[in-house]
């Protein structure tokens, strides 16, 4: 038996697990009161190691491999505020048919013709009152002062030493541009100098950048914008051309220019008018005025040019003698003219300011040929219809009451501003504003009974005849050292506006307060009653 059970063990050996066994089962066997002569018998344990394993370790490998870096981010998104809302109509009412009339017929038709006197009679009498004569709703915030709104200026040219030698606004009143030239002594007829226009509207403006720049060979002495074309500017040259530029074409704005052929100004030209052309009202040619005794009318004729369409000469001989005037040096001739303004009631009449000190009244129906030997590629007429007294020097600016029909101003080196009627050569009134030269004047657009100057001291003159005939109402202040205002104008569209420029190459927009810039009753009766009362 125990040659049997030795191949038992056998079969266990080689494992831990087997050798506890058989101890386990040995102890279990020799239980206590247990006898018999079959004995387990505990021998040696035999460990039989793995082949298997140790060939497979010797055989393996080891390996790895990686990846390229994975690149994270991390991200996160709101959603917009949301609201809900909701809305409930009342429920629909079926239409029907209207209520019937209350209303007492007979009591109400009583009580109409009990009443329809009074009413008549006070409904006359407002017809009848002046009260509200002139009267405009303005719903604009009033303005107490006269404020700088805008100081404008171009680099280029101020460092130049140029002067602001004219100002105008454009069609719609939003643009302003400056003509920069020179006004003193000497030879400007090569001095390069420039247009230049600011649109005030534009959000951002840059006093210092101008929104459009032309540069000009020859200095610019005075412009004009077109009445319609918000881009055209004409303009006059120290030498004696005129010129048209589009502002809205920057590459290349030059539209039109007459040219030096002998139909152009031989002198500087002082003031440029766009005028209706006689047969098509809404074309526009250019009139001229230049101190070599020429006004000339301007059309554009081809690509590029200017052709002379007719034009007047002043000769001293055929001035009207209807006032005392000084005796021109001998060999002169010609009359040399320096500002136009034309009447707005009567579009073929014009005022001119000359040299000489005197203005004149012209027309441009006159037919009498002048006699002068200046060559022209058209006849030259003779225009002058009455002389009025002069200033004591040469006449700066001339300008015609929107109001009246007869009433102009004029400025000039002696220091005064004349009201003159055109049905007398006596001035209605004289002026001392200025020690030193006026340069300008302007009547409003809005109110009849004011005007503005501009001086030689560096000031910019409101007066408001109601007020007083005598001194300004209100005076600024343009330049502090005293350096000339060279001119102004009055924004047609927007009246609170004023533009001036002086000797310092700026442009200064002044916002007038409430009472320069509306009309009250009975204002223009007030200028004809005031023309009147001087007269006599």
């Amino acid at each position: 038996m125990a040659t049997c059970a030795q191949p038992r063990h056998l079969c266990l050996a080689g494992s831990a697990g087997a050798v506890a066994l058989a101890t386990g089962r040995a102890a279990s066997a020799e239980g206590p009161g247990r006898s018999g002569p079959l004995q387990d018998e505990t021998l040696g344990v035999v460990s039989v190691p793995s082949q298997w394993r140790g060939v497979q370790g010797l055989r393996g490998e080891t390996k790895s491999c990686q990846t390229a870096r994975v690149a994270t981010a991390e991200a996160s998104a709101q959603t917009r505020r949301r609201a809900d809302a909701e809305v409930q109509t009342e429920a629909a009412v079926p239409a029907g048919p209207p209520p019937a009339s209350q209303h007492d017929g007979p009591r109400l038709a009583a009580f109409l013709q009990r009443v329809e006197a009074m009413v008549i009679r006070e409904l006359n009498k407002n017809w009848q009152s002046h009260a509200f004569d002139g009267f405009e709703v303005n719903w604009m915030e009033q303005q107490e002062t006269v404020t700088c709104l805008h100081t404008l200026g171009y680099p280029a040219a101020q460092g130049r030493g140029l002067h602001v030698t004219s100002v105008s606004w454009n069609s719609t009143g939003s643009v302003v541009a400056c003509a920069y030239g020179r006004l003193d002594d000497g030879d400007w007829s090569t001095l390069k100098s420039f247009v230049c226009a600011w649109n005030l509207d534009r959000r951002g403006l840059n006093p210092r950048q101008p929104s459009a720049v032309v540069e000009v060979p020859s200095a610019v002495m005075c412009l004009a914008f077109h009445p319609t074309q918000p881009s055209y500017i004409a303009g006059g040259l120290y030498s004696g051309e005129v010129l048209v530029w589009d502002t809205g074409r920057p590459e290349d704005p030059l539209l039109w220019r007459t040219g030096l052929t002998d139909d152009t100004h031989t002198d500087p030209v002082y003031q440029v008018v766009w005028l209706p052309e006689p047969r098509h009202s809404h074309r526009y040619q250019v009139l001229s005025v230049a101190t070599d005794g020429k006004v000339l009318l301007w059309q554009a004729a081809g690509p590029g040019q200017l052709q002379l369409t007719g034009g007047f000469a002043l000769v001293v001989q055929q001035l009207p003698r209807n006032t005392k005037l000084k005796k021109p040096h001998r060999g002169e001739t010609e009359v040399g003219t320096t500002a136009v303004a034309f009447s707005s009631f009567d579009p073929g009449l014009f005022v001119l300011g000359t040299e000489g000190g005197f203005p004149l009244k012209c027309s441009l129906a006159a037919e009498e040929a002048a006699a002068t030997r200046t060559p022209s590629s058209v006849p030259l007429r003779a225009p002058a219809q009455f002389t009025f007294s002069p200033h004591g020097g040469p006449i700066h600016s001339v300008s015609c009451s929107p109001f009246h029909r007869n009433l102009f101003l004029s400025a000039g080196t002696d220091g005064h501003v004349h009201l003159y009627s055109m049905l007398q050569a006596q001035p209605l009134s004289s002026l001392q504003l200025s020690r030193k030269y006026l340069f300008a004047v302007r009547w409003s657009p809005v109110r009849p009974l004011v005007f503005a100057a501009a001086s030689g001291e560096g000031d910019v003159q409101l007066f408001d005849l109601q007020k007083s005939s005598q001194k300004p109402t209100v005076s600024v202040k343009q330049t502090q050292d005293e350096s000339p205002v060279y001119c102004l104008e009055f924004n047609q569209h927007q009246t609170q506006l004023l533009a001036a420029g002086d000797a310092k190459g700026v442009v200064k927009i002044w916002q007038l307060s409430t009472e320069f810039s509306e009309q009250g009753p009975r204002e223009a009766e007030d200028l004809e009653g005031l023309a009147v009362e001087v007269a006599a």
